[in-house]
Formats: C-alpha cells, structure tokens, sequence
C-alpha cells in the first residue's frame, strides 16, 4: 500500500529544500542541500541554474530514504523558490550564464529605460508593481544591453524554480504567482501582457505558459525519475513564488487574514479577492497561488537580517537568546535611540537601493543592550510602514495577522511587533512555509482537497497569541512619526554617498 504523499520543493536562495507531507497535512520529513552564492562584482548577485537541479536531486533521494518512501509513495509535487531570478536558456534548454538573482542592484538604469518606454503610472497600471532592480524584466534588458551575444543565443526564460520543473518534465512551464513578479505580467488579466513585452521588444515565444497554483503543469519524465528516485508519470503543479506560496504555508489565502513574515526580509502579505494596486506601486500587487486570487504586499529588505548583521558585528558568538535578554529590560524607544534599518537599501515605502542603515541618537548612556533593542524597534517601524500601507489599501478589516519566519521565534520580538502595530499577532502550527505551501497546493491538484482556503482551515491551527500591551503602544505611536522622519531627513546625505 502506498502511503499517499505529497512532494513540495523549494529553490531558495541558501538551499534546495524537499518537503514530504502525508494526506493528513503532517509534515513526514523534509532535507536541505546548501546552495552556493556568487557576487562576482559589487552589486551583482548570482547563481549557477545547475546547482538548483543537483541540490534538489540529492535533496529529494535524502528525503525519500528518510521517510523509507519510494517514488510510488508520491502522489503529486509542487514547487516554491526564490521569485524574479532571471534563468536563460538556449532553443535546447542549455543555461547561456549564471542567474541573476531577486537581490541583484546592478540594472538602475534599465529601470528608468522600462519607465521610459511604457510609462510609469501607465506600467504600474498594468504590472501592479513599479520597475525596481529586483525584478525579473530589467535584468533581460540588462543582459541584451551588456551581454548582446549570450542574448542573441537566448530562447527560453523562466524563473528559479521552473528551471527545476523544467529538468523534473521537460515543459517549459511557470505558475502564475510567480510569473507576476517578472513585471512582464498583466496583473488583472493574470498573463503576460502583450503591450510590456511589445515595448520592451522581449519575445512572447521565450516566455513560458503559465497555471494557476494546484493546475498541473506536467509530469515527472523518465530522466528525472532515474535521477530523483520519483516515478515517471507524477503530476507537477504550478506552485508559486515563495511569498505566496509561504501565505499558503500560513493560511493567509482569504481576505482579512494578513501574514507577516520576519525572515532574512520582512513582509506584509495581505490577500485580495480582486486586483487592487497601489498608486506610485508603493506596495507590490501580484497573482496569489490561489486560483482567481490575488495580493498586496509590502517588503523590507533587512529585517531579521538586521538582527543577524547586529549579532555578527557587534557581539560575535553571542547566541541570539542572550544577546536579546537583556534588551527585555530597556525601556520601549530605547531611550531616545533609534535604527534605521536598510543595511542593504529598501523596498517598502521607500524603493531605494542607496538608502542606507544607522543608529541615530547615540549617547554615552547607550550600550550593547540598548542598540539591540533599537534594532527589533527600527525593523517593527519599518514592518509598520508596510501595515500602514494595506490598511490605506481598503480591503477591509483585518481580522488576524500570523506572523512567521526565524525572527518570530523570539517572544521578545513578537511583544514590540504587536505594540508597534498596535495589533495581535498569532503563530500557527505550520513552520516550513514556502515548501509546506507547495506540499498543500499539490494535493490540492491531486484532489485532496476541493480548494486551496479548504485545505488551509483543514491543516493550519493557531497555536500562540500575543496582545498589544496599551501603554507602550502610546510610547511607539508617539515615536513612529520621529522614525517616519528619519528616512528624508538623511536621503540627501544616502544619494551623496551613493
């Protein structure tokens, strides 16, 4: 008899992660391989498309050996990666470079030439997004412009993680998520859109067909199977992009339930059952892994990195638990000493790759304790910019916000969150987002389930809560107009330094 399960994969950008769950929604096991990361010059962030697919093989066979599963214990796969890598494949599916990665700075410039070709406010109208450095589409006008023999080889695009369904089916393949944060994407129309690649002269044939998150897209080819140890003939369906499939994760897939994720980056994630987009595209909108779905979300580049970065500089081998001890014991503002928290330039409000980091305020009466406890301020400001920004969006009343990721490991930290938002958090039962999400999503496909929110409320429970505490939500809402104020007072003096 086999034991019905279900494979989510996940490419991000540190490891290549397999994830086994059983009908029932528990997760039976999951294995990690490390993935390397290249920054060859200053600014660029790349990775070798080879390395996803040799990872997420070992990875997979890990899996399966631990959970003494087989290929026919599988029943259906999704997949979950890193969002807006830019992978370029020949007309016979060979890699033509390396990666360029969500977090590569280098392609300003291209930028300000897709602005220029469409239109700003008429581009934000079609994409939901503005064109910023992260995305997909200015890294192809990057490589045309820089690289003009590699692209003239060019044939195929696809993101991350539809490189690694590609080499699982052979289909060029991608979900309609992920495919959003290209910016090559109608956003209401849930497709690519004809009148973007039109003036960015980007060929529609390169572009893959997309699905919606439970539709299959293909199934496991017999190569794969030799190599994965998976049976030939396994459904694969879309998935999503790491966000969307990580709200999967958490169940923020219905309106009024926002997620907030305090991983490497911060987001505010809030679904919507139709296409609402932001004016200047302050917020990012794109299509949900939910089919007919779609969501707004807000991202700060450095929040539990911030942590990290603190951590490493100023206490190395300090563990994260007593270096946040004593920090319970400051008084919320820390004594008049803020931190700014863009180490490495911002997303969300302030889409600035020059904005830079700092602790404003130092006095002789500030010490170790006391800059930890501005910086879990400084990122629950910044995560308060994006709240702000969805509670502006009128999608109604938020009726509960989950928050998720390494940094919500921290009771310390989930208490300043909730007094700095001014609003209860909860934890759920669910910690291995994105993968978990694209687990769910193929059962989904695989019928399991009638609906992607059914399959949520069936499998996610809330386990924890945390209450805003009145009296210091007053003492940070009478700081939140001074740190709102930080970012323009210093813009001149980032944009000088560069």
């Amino acid at each position: 008899m086999t034991k019905n399960l279900f494979l989510g994969i996940d490419i991000s950008t540190t490891g290549a992660k397999a994830l086994l769950m059983d009908a029932t929604g528990a997760v039976v096991t999951t294995a990690t391989t490390a993935l390397p990361l290249s920054t060859p010059k200053p600014l660029w962030s790349e990775q070798d498309p080879h390395d996803w697919w040799n990872g997420i093989v070992k990875s997979i066979r890990q899996a399966l050996q631990q959970a003494d599963a087989t290929g026919d214990d599988v029943t259906a796969i999704g997949l979950t990666g890193q969002m807006h890598g830019l992978t370029l494949l020949d007309k016979d599916g060979n890699v033509l470079r390396p990666a360029i990665l969500w977090n590569d700075q280098r392609t300003g410039a291209q930028c300000d030439e897709i602005r220029a070709r469409v239109g700003k406010a008429r581009f934000i109208q079609i994409t939901g997004n503005d064109a910023l450095t992260g995305f997909t589409a200015p890294k192809i006008l990057w490589v045309r412009e820089n690289e003009p023999e590699i692209y003239a080889r060019g044939a195929h695009i696809l993101l991350p993680k539809d490189y690694v369904r590609y080499k699982l089916t052979g289909d060029y393949a991608a979900d309609k998520a992920d495919s959003a944060g290209t910016i090559l994407f109608d956003v209401k129309a849930r497709d690519w859109s004809p009148e973007v690649l039109e003036k960015l002269e980007i060929p529609r044939e390169w572009l893959p067909k997309t699905y919606e998150g439970p539709e299959v897209t293909g199934v496991i080819s017999a190569e794969a199977a030799a190599l994965t140890g998976l049976k030939a003939g396994t459904p694969v369906v879309g998935g999503g992009g790491d966000q969307a499939a990580g709200a999967v994760g958490v169940g923020a897939v219905e309106v009024g339930i926002v997620g907030l994720v305090l991983g490497t980056s911060g987001v505010v994630f809030a679904s919507t059952d139709a296409p609402y987009i932001e004016k200047d595209g302050l917020l990012h909108a794109f299509c949900h892994a939910v089919p007919g779905a779609w969501h707004l979300m807000g991202v700060m580049l450095s929040a539990a990195g911030s942590l990290q970065w603190h951590r490493d500089t100023l206490a190395p081998g300090v563990s994260f638990d007593d270096l946040l001890a004593p920090a319970a014991d400051i008084p919320a503002g820390a004594e008049g000493l803020f931190f700014l928290p863009y180490l490495t330039g911002e997303r969300t409000p302030y889409p600035d790759p020059l904005a830079r980091a700092g602790f404003i305020g130092l006095t002789l009466r500030h010490a170790l304790p006391h800059l930890t406890r501005a910086v879990l301020e400084g990122v629950a400001f910044g995560l308060r910019d994006s709240m702000e920004l969805v509670k502006g969006a009128g999608l109604g009343e938020i009726k509960q916000i989950r928050v998720s990721g390494g940094g919500a490991k921290s009771p310390l930290w989930r208490q300043i969150l909730a007094d700095v938002i001014g609003s209860e958090l909860v934890t759920v039962n669910t910690t291995e987002g994105g993968a978990f999400g694209a687990a769910l999503l193929a059962a989904v496909g695989a019928g399991v389930w009638k609906t992607v929110p059914e399959a949520c409320r069936a499998t996610i429970k809330v386990v924890s809560a945390t209450a805003p505490q009145p009296a210091q939500v007053k003492v940070y809402n009478d700081l939140y107009p001074l740190y709102r104020g930080l970012y323009p007072a210093l813009k001149p003096t980032f944009d000088a330094v560069g």
